[in-house]
């Protein structure tokens, strides 16, 4: 098993030192907001990771992850606005239905900014919020202030864990890109543990 992840992690110092991975932590940032299969999170800090071994520049790791975060939820935003008609139809058919979207609209109106910010770092949750946030016509200034908030604290958040471990451990990039997503997972973890108490309550 240390093996492989040796290889694994030997392989990912390979590509991330060219400066096309870039435009692949942009391309995925971008993509990971509208279909959320796709690993933005891991790329990012993989960005960060390249950084502190000197192969990246930090600032343009998290300006290109934020960029593409920003628009990928415009993207996803613009979709659930475009496909707002039918589905309010249907959820409308019944009671229980049309409870549920306007529960969902005040819950925006009301929480709506820190719920995108949250949402961020939860996967699939960025998906489902921005699109509902197009599908109860949420202002689009008021949404794109919130997500630009969101993205930046994103993208710095995930950079810099790697810039860390690129940092602490220049010799050893298998234990560079090991101890961020080690950090990554426990930082996901203590959000969704919140997350868990706070709903409970």
């Amino acid at each position: 098993m240390i093996a492989l992840l040796d290889t694994i992690f030997e392989s990912l110092t390979d590509i991330s030192t060219s400066q096309w991975f870039y435009l692949i932590i942009f391309s995925v940032a971008l993509l990971d907001s509208v279909v959320p299969i796709v690993p933005s999170e891991s790329m990012v800090i993989v960005g960060g990771v390249a950084a502190g071994l000197g192969d990246l520049e930090i600032p343009l790791v998290i300006v290109v992850a934020a960029i593409g975060a920003f628009l990928g939820d415009n993207m996803s935003y613009i979709i659930g606005r475009k496909a707002s008609g039918s589905i309010d139809r249907r959820y409308r058919r019944t009671e229980k239905g049309a409870k549920r979207l306007d529960w969902a609209h005040s819950q925006l109106v009301n929480r709506g900014g820190p719920l995108l910010i949250t949402a961020r770092f939860i996967p699939g949750g960025r998906t489902l919020l921005t699109l509902t946030c197009g599908v109860t016509h949420q202002n689009q200034r008021w949404f794109a202030k919130w997500v630009g908030i969101a993205a930046v604290i994103w993208a710095s958040y995930a950079s810099l864990l790697g810039f860390i471990g690129g940092k602490t451990f220049k010799d050893n990039h298998a234990m560079a890109f090991g101890v961020a997503f080690a950090m990554a997972l426990a930082a996901t973890g203590m959000i969704e543990l919140v997350r868990h108490f706070r709903n409970r309550k």
